[in-house]
């Protein structure tokens, strides 16, 4: 890409984001899988306010350590997108083969690359986004998770049906072993990992030393994606077969309540209301979900949206500041 396209694509940004969100207490950051782009939403009036050109398939994010960087891994394009988390102004393009999920290590060291349409893992310097080591694993790895002392990371293999561990101090692979149809989002939880299988019913619970089943959770066809509430008191679940979001709770993983949520619902963040924002990955739109009443409202946002980011600190005086 010349120096004057990025320029460009700079300006159209920064630009675009100066007029149309004037009026914004809190914003909301969207990657359209399918429209190379990123869709901004104020959090106040529900409304998209600016769309972000990209390269060509943006799905998922990290933020720094430090909270000061926003990486947007545009998968196809083979670049992390460096954005300013306060007004998502961009600040750089870094190369990287195929960046599909990405995630820090618990304590910033590593940054963990799942190339799903390569099928590899890399694991990057988390401070100087330099390549550590390349996994050759297949196939298809898709979502991640860490221990919480840092010392090995999971990974999902949706198409072998397997879950890959891989130490980060030796830099090998512990273990490799199927686990149910097709996994997809993955949690360290209690001591246990927990994995949503997207071709069956529900969820898996796995010994994180051997990756052997323990047990199976039935939650609704299509389970994909697990967030933990961040009081931790409730386990969410999202079924995209099945269209449904599910309250678990997360010691005994017992269902509390299950919530219709059409459109293929697939990430989760948490707004300081105490309400859901959800993607809905087979349809062009955000549903907002108050699980006190079981209300939803949509947002028209861009085609399959995917990865979700929240800065409920975000406003008109620091997207003024950085223009």
């Amino acid at each position: 890409m010349s120096l004057s396209f990025r320029r460009f694509l700079a300006a159209v940004l920064l630009g675009t984001l100066a007029s149309a969100a004037a009026e914004a207490h809190g914003l909301v950051l969207v990657m359209n899988s399918a429209e190379a782009s990123l869709s901004v939403v104020d959090m106040d009036t529900h409304r998209e306010l600016s769309r972000i050109p990209v390269l060509r398939e943006p799905h998922h994010w990290a933020l720094s350590p430090d909270g000061r960087d926003l990486l947007v891994g545009d998968t196809v394009g083979n670049q992390l997108l460096d954005l300013d988390p306060a007004t998502f102004a961009l600040r750089r393009r870094v190369a990287v083969a195929d960046p599909y999920q990405l995630g820090f290590s618990p304590d910033g060291k590593f940054l963990t690359v799942n190339g799903n349409g390569r099928n590899q893992v890399d694991i990057y310097d988390g401070a100087t986004l330099g390549l550590v080591k390349r996994f050759p694993l297949r196939r298809t790895p898709s979502h991640l998770a860490y221990a919480p002392d840092s010392g090995r990371v999971f990974v999902t293999l949706q198409d072998s049906d397997q879950v890959a561990a891989i130490d980060l101090r030796t830099m090998t692979v512990l273990w490799d072993e199927k686990v149910g149809k097709v996994p997809a989002g993955i949690m360290w939880l209690n001591n246990r990992l927990i994995v949503a299988l997207m071709g069956e019913d529900g969820l898996a619970v796995l010994d994180p030393a051997s990756g052997q089943v323990e047990r199976r959770i039935r939650t609704g066809a299509g389970a994909h994606q697990l967030f933990l509430s961040p009081d931790r008191k409730i386990l969410w679940v999202n079924n995209r077969v099945a269209g449904t979001t599910v309250a678990l709770d997360p010691t005994s993983l017992q269902e509390i309540r299950a919530y219709r949520v059409s459109g293929g619902p697939d990430d989760i963040v948490f707004a300081p209301d105490g309400k859901l924002w959800i993607t809905q990955r087979f349809a062009r739109s955000l549903a907002i979900l108050d699980p006190a009443t079981g209300q939803i409202e949509t947002v028209a946002v861009g085609r399959q949206p995917h990865g979700i980011f929240m800065n409920p600190a975000a406003d008109a005086a620091t997207l003024s500041a950085s223009n």
